[in-house]
């Protein structure tokens, strides 16, 4: 994954989700970055502190190599990317006004963008998935083999708790932040059980935590 100390963790296999044939499905990851207590509050919403690469608290962690390099890493192995409206209106701005292999392969990707308000989705490639979401987010599964999704928090909380997330990556800054931040989990976020696949700390201090949904059915 990247340099670092690695820390106890179980080396458990993934689950490989399957349809009802047995066939074995594409898998849906998120990463996030969070403080000590739980803040995932990105800069655009104007709020501070907040993780966001010009915060002089959280800047210096988020524009950490190691750090960069994690995300990297997972986002290297997407075919497609789901995303929040608030996450896709902010991030469209940044690739597509940029331009290298990474932002090219990005703009290019296909892009699914869950949201009942959204008029338009003007970014390359990009589906915006309106009625009855988590069942049309089921058969992405079907055709490709790793959604990401960056941010997107109170997506990545509803895929939880309809048993569609299939692997958690955490990034955990060495910071309180307190404030008024959003909390990544809220307190009617539905129990889920996960098992810890990777534990790497960063030279920075950040500590990448990898977690695989647990199979209930097994």
């Amino acid at each position: 994954m990247t340099q670092g100390h690695h820390c106890l963790a179980d080396p458990a296999i993934p689950r490989a989700p399957e349809n009802c044939d047995g066939i074995r499905m594409g898998k849906i990851v998120a990463g996030q970055y969070l403080s000590l207590d739980g803040v995932t509050e990105s800069g655009w919403t104007g709020l501070a502190p907040a993780i966001s690469p010009t915060d002089p608290h959280t800047g210096p962690y988020f524009n950490d190599p190691q750090v960069q390099q994690a995300v990297g890493t997972l986002m290297a192995g997407n075919d497609a990317m789901l995303l929040g409206r608030t996450t896709y209106e902010n991030l469209k701005g940044f690739f597509t006004s940029q331009s290298g292999p990474y932002f090219d392969a990005v703009n290019a990707m296909p892009k699914y963008v869950v949201s009942t308000t959204l008029e338009s989705a003007d970014w390359n490639n990009t589906t915006v998935l309106r009625d009855g979401p988590i069942k049309e987010i089921a058969a992405l599964k079907d055709r490709h083999q790793q959604i990401g999704i960056g941010g997107s928090g109170t997506l990545v909380r509803e895929l939880i708790a309809e048993d569609l997330l299939d692997e958690l990556l955490l990034l955990v800054f060495p910071l309180i932040l307190g404030g008024p931040g959003v909390r990544f989990f809220t307190a009617d976020q539905q129990p889920a059980a996960f098992t810890l696949t990777d534990c790497t700390s960063l030279d920075c201090g950040v500590v990448a935590l990898t977690y695989s949904r647990q199979d209930v059915s097994a």
